[in-house]
C-alpha cells in the first residue's frame, strides 16, 4: 500500500478494519492519545502525488479532513465517538473469515482495552457535557456480555471500562455545557471531507427548500390515503400499521428480494450479484433497527447481511410499539431500498470492483449515505410500488427525518437553534414524538455532520440533472450510476469526474 494511504488508515483503524475489509487491523487499536495523534499526522502527505489526478483529490480531501478533524476540531479530545469505536468488538461479528480466527482477533483487542482506555483517559479532557451525556449509555453497554469473571483479560478489560465510564459521567455532570463547533469549524469539518467549500447558510436555505418539497409529497401520498384525517393523524396511522415482531424478518426478506429484482430489471445500477441474507443484528448491535452490513472491498467475497432487528420480547409494550413503528409497512419498503438495493448492498458491490486501492479503501459518508438516501427516492421515480401511496409516503417520512438532521446540525453547531429546540423541529418538521425527537436532536452534539444524508442526496440529484444536459440522448440511470460507482464512494467536491470519464 502507498505510504500516504497507509498513513490515512493508520489514523482511521476502526474504518479501515470493518467498512473496507483491512484485517491486517484485527486484534489492534488506534494510538488515540496526544503523541500518537501527533504522530499520525505527521506522516500524513509524506510521499509523491498519485498518478491519477482523481484519486490524487481523492487521498489528498481524506489527508484534510484528518487534520481538521484532530487538529482543528480535537475530536479525540471532546469526543468519546472515536474511543467507542477504537474499542468496539462488534466489528468481529461479521463473518468475514473462520469463527475461530474471529475469535482469537477479539480477545487480542479486548487485552489491549486497558492500554486503549488509559489513552481515552489520557485525551478526553475537553468533553462537553451534552456530548458526554448523549454517549454515556453507549459507552455502559460497550461491555455488554464480557464476563470478568471468565479470565484475566475479561477482568481487566472490565476494570478499565468502569474508568472510562466513571470519566465520562464526570464530563456529563461537569464538562462544558455547550457542545457547539461554531459555525466556522463546521464548514471546514463537512467541507475538509467533501473536497468542497462549504455555504452553511446557502446549504440551510437549501433543507428548508427539499423540507418543503417533502411535505408536499407527504400531503399529497396521505391525501390519497386518509382524504378525511389530518397529515399527523395520517402518518400516525401509517406508522401504526406494521408487522408483529414475528413478522418484520419475513416482510424485510420478501422486500429484500422485490427490491434487488426490481434493480436488476430496471437496470439501474451495475452491481446486483452476491447474497444478501436477513437477520438480526448481532447482540452487539442491536441498538440498530437497520443496517447493512456488506461484504467489503479486501475481504473474500462472502455474504452481506441486511441487519432488521425486531423488539426484544421482554421491553414494555409501548417500546415495542415505538420499536415497530420503524417497520410500518409505509416505511420498510424504503428502509429497504436504503440498504439493499439499489442503496448500499449494491454499491457494496460495486465497491468491491472500483478500479484502484483508493477508491476501494476510502469512503466519503456524504456519498454513501447520501447514495442509499438518493436510492429510495429513485426507486420511487422509476416505479417501485407505484400503485401504493403508502411507499411515496414512507419515502417522504424518511427523508423528512434526514432533512431535519441537516438543519439542526447547522442551527445547533452554529449557535443559532437551542437543543429544545432542535427537538422541536423534529415534531414539527419530521412527526417524530418524545424520546424519538430527543434523540435524533441530541445525536447532532457528537455527530456533526449527520446531516450528510440529505446533503449527499441532493448533490447527486444536482449532478444527474447535469449529466442530462451534458449527454442528451445518451444519457440513462445505468450509464450515469456506472460513472458514480467506479469511482468508488468519491469526495462530493469530486462528482464531476463522473461526467468528464462517464
Amino acid at each position: 500500500m502507498d505510504a500516504r494511504l497507509r498513513a490515512v488508515c493508520d489514523l482511521s483503524v476502526p474504518a479501515a478494519r470493518e467498512h473496507a475489509g483491512l484485517h491486517e487491523y484485527d486484534g489492534r487499536l488506534q494510538d488515540l492519545s496526544a503523541d500518537g495523534v501527533r504522530a499520525g499526522l505527521a506522516k500524513l502527505g509524506d510521499g509523491p502525488p498519485l498518478d491519477d489526478p482523481h484519486d490524487e483529490r481523492h487521498l489528498a480531501a481524506f489527508e484534510t479532513l484528518l487534520r481538521v478533524s484532530f487538529e482543528v476540531i480535537g475530536d479525540h479530545r471532546r469526543n468519546p465517538l472515536l474511543h467507542m469505536d477504537n474499542l468496539d468488538l462488534a466489528c468481529y461479528d461479521r463473518e468475514y473469515a473462520p469463527a475461530e480466527e474471529r475469535a482469537a482477533a477479539r480477545r487480542r483487542h479486548l487485552a489491549a482495552w486497558p492500554d486503549g482506555i488509559a489513552m481515552a483517559l489520557e485525551a478526553l479532557d475537553a468533553v462537553p457535557a451534552p456530548v458526554a451525556q448523549a454517549l454515556l449509555p453507549a459507552i455502559r453497554g460497550l461491555a455488554a456480555g464480557i464476563d470478568a469473571d471468565s479470565g484475566q483479560v475479561e477482568a481487566a478489560a472490565i476494570a478499565a471500562h468502569q474508568q472510562f465510564v466513571a470519566h465520562i459521567a464526570t464530563a456529563a455532570e461537569h464538562g462544558h455545557p455547550d457542545a457547539a463547533l461554531g459555525a466556522d469549524r463546521l464548514a471546514r469539518l463537512m467541507g475538509s471531507a467533501e473536497s468542497l467549500d462549504v455555504d452553511l447558510g446557502r446549504l440551510a436555505e437549501r433543507a428548508d427548500a427539499e423540507r418543503d418539497r417533502l411535505r408536499a409529497m407527504l400531503a399529497e401520498a396521505c391525501s390519497a390515503l386518509y382524504p378525511q384525517r389530518s397529515l399527523p393523524d395520517a402518518v400516525a396511522a401509517l406508522v401504526a400499521d406494521h408487522p408483529d415482531p414475528d413478522g418484520v424478518l419475513t416482510e424485510a426478506r420478501a422486500l429484500t428480494e422485490e427490491t434487488i429484482a426490481f434493480t436488476a430489471q430496471h437496470r439501474l445500477v451495475p452491481h446486483t450479484d452476491g447474497e444478501c441474507r436477513v437477520g438480526p443484528a448481532p447482540e452487539s448491535r442491536r441498538w440498530a433497527m437497520a443496517m447493512m452490513s456488506w461484504a467489503a472491498p479486501h475481504e473474500d467475497d462472502g455474504p452481506s447481511w441486511y441487519h432488521v432487528t425486531p423488539p426484544d420480547s421482554s421491553w414494555p409494550a409501548q417500546d415495542q410499539e415505538e420499536w415497530l413503528a420503524v417497520f410500518s409497512r409505509a416505511t420498510l419498503p424504503a428502509v429497504t431500498a436504503h440498504e439493499v438495493a439499489p442503496g448500499h448492498f449494491t454499491h457494496g458491490r460495486s465497491l468491491r470492483r472500483a478500479p484502484t486501492l483508493v477508491r476501494r479503501t476510502l469512503f466519503s459518508l456524504a456519498f454513501v449515505e447520501g447514495w442509499a438516501h438518493y436510492a429510495e427516492e429513485m426507486c420511487l421515480e422509476e416505479g417501485l410500488r407505484a400503485d401504493d401511496p403508502r411507499f411515496a409516503a414512507g419515502v417522504a417520512i424518511e427523508a423528512l427525518v434526514r432533512v431535519t438532521r441537516l438543519a439542526v446540525a447547522i442551527g445547533l453547531h452554529s449557535g443559532t437553534m437551542t437543543t429544545e429546540e432542535a427537538v422541536q423541529r423534529f415534531v414539527s418538521d419530521a412527526h417524530l414524538q418524545g424520546p424519538a425527537a430527543r434523540s435524533e436532536a441530541v445525536r447532532a452534539t457528537f455527530d456533526p455532520t449527520y446531516g450528510r444524508y440529505t446533503w449527499g442526496k441532493l448533490a447527486l440529484m444536482d449532478l444527474r440533472e447535469r449529466a442530462r444536459a451534458t449527454w442528451g440522448n445518451e444519457f440513462s440511470l445505468l450509464r450515469f450510476h456506472s460513472a458514480l460507482m467506479a469511482l468508488g464512494s468519491p469526495p462530493l467536491g469530486l462528482l464531476d469526474t463522473a461526467l468528464e470519464r462517464g
